[in-house]
């Protein structure tokens, strides 16, 4: 998947690719965003994680990402899978 500079391109490069998500997803993503306080770098990991590894968008488990990504101070992807990997997510 393209790198993508910020969350609402990332979002855009999924509908580019025939993932689209909803209007009432994309809001909700936001106030993932808005909850955690996480980066658009951060969210667009959990996003793409959420996607391969539920094979859609689920709500909670986004959100779950999201935090174990706050919660470990995960800079990067690297950090990101190595971390979903210890935990037996991967």
């Amino acid at each position: 998947m393209p790198k993508a500079s910020s969350l609402a391109d990332f979002i855009e490069v999924l509908w580019e690719k025939g993932f689209k998500l909803s209007d009432e997803e994309v809001h909700f993503i936001y106030f993932g965003k808005r909850y955690t306080e996480a980066s658009d770098q951060l969210n667009i990991i959990a996003l793409k994680y959420t996607i391969q590894i539920q094979l859609h968008f689920d709500r909670s488990f986004y959100i779950s990402l999201l935090e174990l990504l706050m919660e470990h101070k995960i800079k990067n992807e690297k950090q990101a899978r190595t971390l979903f990997q210890q935990k037996g997510i991967l």
